[in-house]
C-alpha cells in the first residue's frame, strides 16, 4: 500500500496538468466519469494515503489500496485503467486503486492537522488523541489515519524500532519521552522515507521492516502480525522495550 510520502510524490508528478482541462476519460471505473471530461484542474493535494484532484465543483479522491499503482504520460500494457485522465498533453492512469467523487469543499471534509506531512500538522493535537485511548497498542496506534494520516506499515516498524519500543506496547503505558519520540518521529521518518524514495534507495535504508536480523543485537527479529490491524511486525526482543 502507498504511504504518505509517496502521494506527495505523485502530487509533485502531477504538477505540469495543474491548471489544464481534462479532456478524455476511459477506464472500468463505475464512477460517474462522464464528469469530468472538460473539467479544469484547480488544486492537487495529498491527505494520508489520498490524492486529490480538485475541481471547481467537486474533487476526485483517489485511494491505492493495497496494490494499486500510476503511471504518468504512459500507460501499462498488461492492465486496463481504472481512470484515465487524457489532457491536451499528457495524461494520468490509475490502476487498482478505489476512486470516488467528494462534493463538498475539502477543507470540511479532511482533518488537515493529522497528516504528518502537512505544514498544519499538529503534534501537540496527536499527544493528546493518544492520551484519550491509553489502552491501545502502539501498532494500532501508528495506522491509525485519524493520528497519522499518512504512515502505513512501514513506516511503524521502523518508527518503532528507532524508538526502541516493542509494538504490543500500550500507549498509556509509554513514558512521557517515549510519547513525544513516537510523535515526532512518525513525521521525521515520513520525510526521510520521501527523500530516500525519490532517490530510490528506500529499502537499503530499513532497519527492521522485513529484515532478519537486528542491527543492533544481531539476534533474529520477530516477525509477527499483531494488532487489531493484523499487519505484519518485524521487532527485536532485545532493544525494543515492551511498555504495558
Amino acid at each position: 500500500m502507498p504511504e504518505g510520502p509517496s502521494i506527495v510524490i505523485l502530487k509533485e508528478q502531477a504538477t505540469p496538468f495543474l491548471g489544464k482541462t481534462i479532456r478524455r476519460v476511459h477506464g472500468n471505473t463505475t464512477i460517474e466519469k462522464e464528469r469530468l471530461p472538460g473539467q479544469p484542474i484547480e488544486a492537487l493535494r495529498s491527505w494520508g494515503k489520498h490524492f486529490l484532484v480538485e475541481l471547481p465543483d467537486f474533487s476526485l479522491r483517489v485511494h491505492f489500496l493495497l496494490f494499486g499503482s500510476y503511471r504518468i504520460n504512459e500507460a501499462n500494457s498488461w492492465a486496463t485503467p481504472r481512470l484515465s485522465l487524457g489532457f491536451d498533453a499528457g495524461e494520468i492512469n490509475f490502476y487498482a486503486c478505489s476512486l470516488r467523487f467528494i462534493e463538498e469543499p475539502l477543507d470540511l471534509v479532511y482533518d488537515w492537522w493529522a497528516d504528518v506531512m502537512s505544514p498544519h500538522w499538529d503534534p501537540a493535537l496527536a499527544r493528546r488523541r493518544l492520551r484519550a485511548q491509553p489502552e491501545t497498542l502502539v501498532c494500532d496506534a501508528l495506522l491509525d489515519q485519524d493520528l497519522f494520516a499518512g504512515v502505513g506499515n512501514i513506516i511503524k516498524n521502523e518508527v518503532l524500532f528507532r524508538i526502541r519500543v516493542h509494538p504490543l506496547s500500550t500507549v498509556g503505558a509509554l513514558p512521557a519521552a517515549r510519547l513525544r519520540e513516537l510523535v515526532a518521529q512518525a513525521r521525521q521518518y515520513s520525510f526521510d522515507f520521501l527523500e530516500w524514495k525519490k532517490q530510490y534507495v528506500l529499502k537499503k535504508h530499513w532497519l527492521a521492516h522485513t529484515r532478519r536480523t537486528c542491527p543492533r543485537c544481531d539476534i533474529p527479529f520477530i516477525k509477527a502480525h499483531l494488532g487489531r490491524t493484523h499487519r505484519r511486525s518485524f521487532f527485536c526482543e532485545g532493544c525494543q522495550v515492551r511498555y504495558a
